[in-house]
Protein backbone atom coordinates (compact mmCIF):
# COMPACT_ATOMS: atom_id res chain seq x y z
CA UNK A 1 0.00 0.00 0.00
CA UNK A 2 1.31 3.28 -0.66
CA UNK A 3 2.30 5.73 1.60
CA UNK A 4 0.63 9.36 1.65
CA UNK A 5 2.28 12.57 2.83
CA UNK A 6 1.11 14.30 6.54
CA UNK A 7 2.71 16.71 8.41
CA UNK A 8 3.86 16.37 11.90
CA UNK A 9 0.34 18.61 13.31
CA UNK A 10 -1.55 16.60 11.06
CA UNK A 11 -0.89 13.54 12.56
CA UNK A 12 -0.61 14.85 15.93
CA UNK A 13 -4.64 16.16 15.48
CA UNK A 14 -4.94 12.39 14.18
CA UNK A 15 -3.80 11.03 17.26
CA UNK A 16 -5.56 13.64 19.84
CA UNK A 17 -8.84 12.93 18.25
CA UNK A 18 -8.23 9.00 17.89
CA UNK A 19 -7.30 9.40 21.70
CA UNK A 20 -10.83 11.19 22.51
CA UNK A 21 -12.45 8.65 20.66
CA UNK A 22 -10.80 5.64 22.85
CA UNK A 23 -11.04 7.17 26.26
CA UNK A 24 -13.93 9.28 26.37
CA UNK A 25 -16.99 8.61 23.32
CA UNK A 26 -15.77 4.68 23.44
CA UNK A 27 -16.58 4.64 27.39
CA UNK A 28 -19.42 6.84 27.53
CA UNK A 29 -21.48 5.09 25.08
CA UNK A 30 -20.85 1.38 26.17
CA UNK A 31 -22.34 2.87 29.49
CA UNK A 32 -25.41 4.17 27.37
CA UNK A 33 -26.09 1.07 25.80
CA UNK A 34 -25.77 -0.82 29.52
CA UNK A 35 -28.47 2.07 30.50
CA UNK A 36 -30.46 1.59 27.57
CA UNK A 37 -30.48 -2.47 28.64
CA UNK A 38 -31.53 -2.22 31.75
CA UNK A 39 -34.86 0.13 30.31
CA UNK A 40 -36.27 -3.74 29.15
CA UNK A 41 -37.43 -4.71 25.30
CA UNK A 42 -34.52 -3.82 23.08
CA UNK A 43 -37.37 -3.97 20.06
CA UNK A 44 -38.39 -0.94 21.12
CA UNK A 45 -35.75 0.41 22.97
CA UNK A 46 -35.32 3.97 20.94
CA UNK A 47 -32.20 5.02 23.52
CA UNK A 48 -30.39 1.61 22.78
CA UNK A 49 -30.39 1.34 19.16
CA UNK A 50 -29.62 5.13 18.52
CA UNK A 51 -26.36 4.26 20.93
CA UNK A 52 -25.62 1.20 19.08
CA UNK A 53 -25.79 3.67 15.90
CA UNK A 54 -23.23 6.11 17.80
CA UNK A 55 -20.98 3.46 18.91
CA UNK A 56 -20.85 1.77 15.06
CA UNK A 57 -20.01 5.51 13.95
CA UNK A 58 -17.86 5.91 16.65
CA UNK A 59 -15.69 2.39 15.85
CA UNK A 60 -15.92 3.27 12.02
CA UNK A 61 -14.02 6.42 12.65
CA UNK A 62 -11.71 4.72 14.86
CA UNK A 63 -11.10 2.32 12.17
CA UNK A 64 -10.71 5.19 9.64
CA UNK A 65 -7.93 7.34 11.63
CA UNK A 66 -6.01 4.33 12.57
CA UNK A 67 -5.72 3.35 8.63
CA UNK A 68 -5.00 7.04 8.07
CA UNK A 69 -1.87 7.37 10.27
CA UNK A 70 -0.64 3.43 9.54
CA UNK A 71 -0.39 4.96 5.86
CA UNK A 72 0.93 8.89 6.32
CA UNK A 73 4.50 9.69 5.69
CA UNK A 74 4.99 12.27 8.17
CA UNK A 75 7.21 15.05 7.02
CA UNK A 76 8.82 17.56 9.66
CA UNK A 77 9.81 20.47 7.26
CA UNK A 78 11.91 21.74 10.29
CA UNK A 79 14.76 19.10 9.37
CA UNK A 80 14.69 20.01 5.66
CA UNK A 81 16.81 23.27 5.12
CA UNK A 82 15.03 25.99 4.15
CA UNK A 83 16.10 26.58 0.51
CA UNK A 84 13.17 29.43 -0.80
CA UNK A 85 11.42 26.55 -2.78
CA UNK A 86 7.66 25.82 -2.45
CA UNK A 87 7.81 22.32 -0.85
CA UNK A 88 5.05 20.22 0.93
CA UNK A 89 4.70 21.90 4.37
CA UNK A 90 5.84 25.24 3.65
CA UNK A 91 3.45 28.51 3.53
CA UNK A 92 3.42 30.41 0.42
CA UNK A 93 1.35 33.60 0.11
CA UNK A 94 1.32 34.29 -3.61
CA UNK A 95 -0.93 37.40 -5.42
CA UNK A 96 -3.42 36.93 -8.49
CA UNK A 97 -1.86 38.69 -11.03
CA UNK A 98 -4.65 40.68 -12.36
CA UNK A 99 -6.22 41.68 -9.57
CA UNK A 100 -3.59 41.91 -6.73
CA UNK A 101 -4.93 39.93 -4.25
CA UNK A 102 -2.85 37.94 -1.61
CA UNK A 103 -3.33 34.76 -0.23
CA UNK A 104 -1.81 32.49 2.12
CA UNK A 105 -1.89 28.63 1.99
CA UNK A 106 0.28 26.15 3.40
CA UNK A 107 0.60 22.89 1.42
CA UNK A 108 -0.53 19.80 3.40
CA UNK A 109 -1.49 16.21 2.88
CA UNK A 110 -4.93 15.06 1.14
CA UNK A 111 -6.32 14.43 5.29
CA UNK A 112 -5.72 17.86 6.32
CA UNK A 113 -7.16 20.09 3.60
CA UNK A 114 -8.82 23.01 5.06
CA UNK A 115 -9.01 25.62 2.44
CA UNK A 116 -10.92 28.28 5.01
CA UNK A 117 -7.93 27.45 7.39
CA UNK A 118 -5.31 28.08 4.51
CA UNK A 119 -4.41 24.61 4.81
CA UNK A 120 -4.69 23.54 0.59
CA UNK A 121 -3.52 19.73 -0.61
CA UNK A 122 -0.88 18.85 -2.22
CA UNK A 123 -3.02 17.24 -5.06
CA UNK A 124 -5.07 20.40 -5.47
CA UNK A 125 -4.55 22.28 -8.50
CA UNK A 126 -2.76 25.68 -7.25
CA UNK A 127 -0.44 23.24 -4.97
CA UNK A 128 0.41 20.98 -8.03
CA UNK A 129 1.34 24.49 -9.40
CA UNK A 130 2.92 26.04 -6.72
CA UNK A 131 5.61 23.23 -5.68
CA UNK A 132 8.66 23.53 -6.99
CA UNK A 133 8.57 26.83 -7.81
CA UNK A 134 10.52 29.80 -5.73
CA UNK A 135 9.45 33.46 -4.63
CA UNK A 136 8.89 36.01 -7.61
CA UNK A 137 7.45 32.95 -10.01
CA UNK A 138 4.66 33.48 -11.69
CA UNK A 139 2.67 30.07 -12.07
CA UNK A 140 -0.14 29.80 -14.26
CA UNK A 141 -3.64 27.58 -12.34
CA UNK A 142 -6.47 25.77 -15.12
CA UNK A 143 -9.62 26.75 -13.18
CA UNK A 144 -12.87 26.58 -14.32
CA UNK A 145 -13.39 29.96 -14.96
CA UNK A 146 -9.90 29.87 -16.68
CA UNK A 147 -6.23 30.59 -16.75
CA UNK A 148 -5.09 32.62 -13.38
CA UNK A 149 -1.64 33.56 -13.08
CA UNK A 150 -0.53 33.77 -8.95
CA UNK A 151 3.11 35.39 -8.32
CA UNK A 152 4.65 33.68 -5.37
CA UNK A 153 5.50 36.05 -2.90
CA UNK A 154 7.09 34.83 0.08
CA UNK A 155 7.71 31.05 1.20
CA UNK A 156 8.13 30.14 4.65
CA UNK A 157 8.92 27.18 6.58
CA UNK A 158 6.62 27.19 9.77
Amino acid sequence: MSKFPMTVQGARALEEELKHLKTVLRPQITQAIAEARELGDLKENAEYHAAREQQGMVEARIRDIEGRLQNAQIIDIANIPHSGKVIFGTTVDIANVETDETVTYQIVGDDEADIKKGKLSVSSPIARALVGKEEGDVVAVKTPSGLIEYEIVEVRHL
